[in-house]
């Protein structure tokens, strides 16, 4: 299914028609005009589609009961249940916050309160297709019920403008009707939810304890709720399918069938004839009385097109410091570049000021899912674009750490998430501390954290930290079946905790040799970032349906007594055909988690260096990552495949990296609904995208971005902290891409041999010039080219090694045939020779 897939993504590409965009030199240019918020509203994309501020908590959009509305509304024909202005996007999981649901009427049947259905699964109801419109800080549709409604927000509060028609099915003028449910989208309420109607203003206020979706614990969300623009008839409360004007406070409970009891407010109009009905409705996890407080600072007088026009003025803001020359360059492509970075601005979420666990004058962001998959490139991304926000983020986890007493690897909802790998927060501060990011960072209780997170088990390593430290420290990996008594998780991800472990300390060395005066610690951390060294096993081969796949050598787990385990090295890759694999955080999990030993083979990201030569020197290196993606072992829709399509640099093959990027842009990353290979990650697809697209890849927790052509003959981006602009200029720039290979570069005008470069480029607005051609040259393929690593080159040979790139078989399995098939016949010659 999913070839057929992308066969259409690309008859969509090959045959649509070319829309050339305004040239970025037009002073009319305006990147909200391609960003597309409804990318990933389908196909498990799990996108919020709807209105917010960057990072902003309320969330307001349609929420469906289809498939995959983790982020409350999706594009594949679901049922709308309500309105609501908390979410997340791109989460795995269960469905997301959702909480507080309006849902509207014209009026109700008989002209009777009871006439109106309140619970959810029965109130649902289809949305026209065609009415959906989506647009930074705006979300609409059109209800099947004549009912069109628009949102807008601000920073914690939401703005619904609810259009009724005049009448009623009956034919009679219409009495709108808005409920509010006390409710969420998983319907994971708990005990004692509670609201309150006043009865001459119609204000809502009220609370409910959730459940978090990927989390422990629970959380209180509070609401307040006015309206304006017709004169109040009526207002209660409902539970179940009753309702009363006579009840004006309701306390329910959850019932005994483990299912949330149908409650909460309505509030009943005489007829509004041509005018709108507005809904105001703030969100807070402090109290009623701040979220009223908010929405009358915020939105002091229900005027929508203020508030959309600010919201705009916000997403402009923040999207314009980056700048592409659309010359001849399909719009699609500009569209699939900036809402990849309109997504990266979407989670996490800054909830500073609404935190009751801890009294602090810190920042708080939450909405954290997870830093396993954001340090790899979103977070980065943000260090470039929105320094000011990383920052604040960077103190909110060092501050949550000073209060929990760990860095989160995963929090939502004022919850603990749960550990998915390593302890990849200490990935998160390395990276923002060797870029620079300092204002207000308080490093000497960062470095504390990490430190912590490094030495000392946590009690409960499945929402913290990191478990079975005293094998790690005494056995350099974690075993399999570890005997751990300190603390308590998932027994399960041995190997590929033992890998990300090892990067870990890595980033912790990285602090600690900026700190300065920590020799020792730097020395411990890096010899403990080698061990992922003690799980490969050289004799180990690999086979795919009975036959070997020709490669030898991989990591395989080890008991506590140092023998070897086996897990097939395909297990959980994108062609394991076994039902049965499960590589996630079940009790019966494997030893990788959301990967397999195939794609761990490649996670060693601070030492490539050694790992080539641990897998037979860059030849054999090149040859492996070439299996891993032409044989579609890979899925680029989960995190660690990000870093293999750019890895061919560390071997001397930057031009290969180029040709992956190409490939998985625009077959898997398409500006359609259904154009995400697997959910966003909160962004984390979106700045993989982002990333490619610029022409500069991170390697997390290091100074370095490797460095392939843009998708656009130019990007410039100007930095918020020095406010240089750099620019990145493509020379015989082809927008058919079929020159897609640096021939030679230039840095500030000079020659520059180096395939990737530091942050400063950023920070300091230099000019990378990059000339193209159709064919593989030497271009960053000399040893000193190649970027920085842990363990040494030495024994690489000093030229160019690794030759042309080979032609790809025709035979080939997986993506190598979906690439020759998108490229044609008249460019294999000059891509794959």
């Amino acid at each position: 299914m999913a070839s057929i897939r992308i066969s259409i993504i690309f008859f969509v590409q090959l045959v649509g028609t070319v829309v050339l965009a305004e040239n970025s030199t037009n002073s009319t240019y305006n990147p909200l005009q391609y960003v597309d918020q409804l990318i990933g509203s389908a196909n498990g994309g799990n996108v919020f589609a709807g209105a917010t501020l960057p990072y902003g908590m309320a969330k307001a959009v349609a929420d469906v009961d289809s498939p995959s509305n983790q982020g409350g509304f999706t594009t594949e024909g679901g049922n709308v249940t309500g309105f609501s202005s908390m979410h997340d996007s791109g989460t795995g999981g269960n469905p997301s916050l959702g909480n507080f649901a309006l849902f509207p009427y014209t009026s109700c049947a008989g002209d009777d309160v009871d006439g109106c259905i309140y619970p959810k699964k029965a109130r649902k109801i289809h949305f026209l297709n065609n009415s959906v419109k989506a647009s930074p800080g705006y979300f609409g549709l059109t209800l099947a019920s004549g009912v069109a409604v628009e949102m807008t927000t601000a920073q914690h509060t939401s703005l619904f403008r609810f259009k009724f028609p005049t009448t009623d099915a009956a034919g009679n003028a219409s009495s709108p009707l808005v409920l509010l449910d006390l409710t969420d989208l998983s319907d994971s309420r708990q005990d004692n939810a509670t609201i309150s109607v006043n009865a001459n203003t119609g204000r809502m206020s009220g609370s409910a304890r959730f459940l978090p979706s990927f989390g422990s614990r629970d959380y209180i969300a509070y609401f307040c709720a006015d309206f304006h623009g017709a004169e109040i008839r009526d207002n209660g409360i409902f539970v179940n399918n009753r309702a009363s004007a006579d009840v004006t406070e309701l306390k329910i409970s959850r019932s005994i069938n483990n299912y949330p009891l149908p409650g909460g407010g309505f509030v009943r109009f005489n007829s509004p004839g041509d005018n709108p009905i507005l809904a105001r409705i703030a969100v807070s996890l402090i109290s009623s009385d701040q979220a009223c407080n908010s929405a009358e600072a915020e939105i002091p007088d229900f005027d929508f097109d203020a508030i959309h026009t600010a919201s705009e003025d916000a997403w402009r803001d923040k999207l314009s410091p980056v700048k592409v020359s659309t010359t001849g360059v399909d719009s699609s492509l500009i569209t699939n570049f900036y809402s990849g970075i309109y997504r990266t601005m979407v989670n996490p979420q800054d909830y500073t000021g609404e935190n009751p666990l801890w009294s602090s004058n810190e920042p708080y962001f939450d909405s954290f899912y997870c830093i396993w998959d954001l340090f790899r490139s979103q977070i980065p991304f943000l260090t470039i674009l929105d320094p000011a926000t990383a920052t604040k983020m960077i103190r909110s986890l060092i501050d949550t750490y000073e209060h929990v007493g760990w860095l989160p690897d995963c929090r939502m909802s004022l919850c603990k998430g749960y550990t998915q790998g390593g302890s990849n927060a200490d990935n998160v501060l390395a990276d923002a501390f060797i870029k620079g990011l300092s204002d207000g960072i308080d490093w000497d209780l960062g470095y504390a954290a990490v430190v912590k997170d490094a030495e000392v088990e946590p009690y409960d390593w499945s929402n913290e930290g990191r478990g079975g430290l005293d094998s790690w420290k005494s056995l350099g990996y974690i075993p399999v079946q570890d005997f751990d008594y300190k603390g308590f998780g998932t027994m399960t991800r041995s190997l590929s905790r033992t890998l990300e472990y090892s990067y870990n300390d890595f980033a912790v060395s990285q602090i600690a040799a900026g700190l300065g005066g920590k020799d020792a610690d730097v020395e411990k951390y890096q010899a403990r970032s080698g061990n992922w060294q003690n799980l490969f096993k050289d004799d180990q081969k690999s086979f795919y349906k009975g036959s070997n796949t020709g490669y030898v050598g991989f990591f395989q787990p080890r008991y506590l007594n140092g023998t070897w385990g086996f897990q097939d090295p395909l297990k959980c890759s994108n062609i394991d055909y076994d039902p049965n694999s499960i590589c996630s955080l079940q009790n019966t999990g494997s030893e990788t988690f959301e990967s397999s030993i195939w794609e761990y083979s490649f996670f060693v990201p601070h030492d490539q260096a050694t790992l080539i030569t641990t897998l037979g020197g860059p030849s054999a290196f090149v040859s492996r990552l070439n299996y891993l993606h032409d044989h579609n072992v890979t899925y680029i829709g989960n995190e660690p495949a990000f870093l293999t399509v750019f890895q061919y640099h560390y071997a001397g093959r930057p031009a290969l990296s180029a040709l992956r990027s190409h490939f998985y842009i625009p077959a898997f990353f398409s500006p359609t609904t259904a154009g995400l290979p697997g959910n966003d990650d909160s962004g984390a697809m979106g700045s993989f995208v982002a990333f490619s697209m610029m022409g500069l890849f991170p390697n997390p927790g290091q100074n370095v971005y490797l460095i392939i052509p843009p998708f656009f003959e130019s990007v410039s981006i100007t930095s918020p902290i020095t406010n240089k602009t750099a620019v990145i200029r493509n020379v015989n720039f082809d927008p058919s891409y079929k020159a897609i290979y640096i021939q030679s570069a230039t840095l500030d005008g000079k020659p520059y041999t180096k395939n990737w470069i530091d942050h400063s480029f950023f920070t300091d607005g230099k000019e990378l010039v990059l000339t193209l051609g159709k064919n593989e040259s030497s271009w960053g393929t000399m040893v000193q080219d190649l970027p920085p690593s842990l363990g040494s080159y030495e024994g690489f040979n000093s030229t160019r090694f690794g030759g042309r790139a080979r032609r790809w078989e025709r035979a080939s399995a997986g993506l190598g045939r979906e690439v020759r098939g998108y490229w044609g016949e008249e460019n294999r010659a000059g891509l794959f020779r």
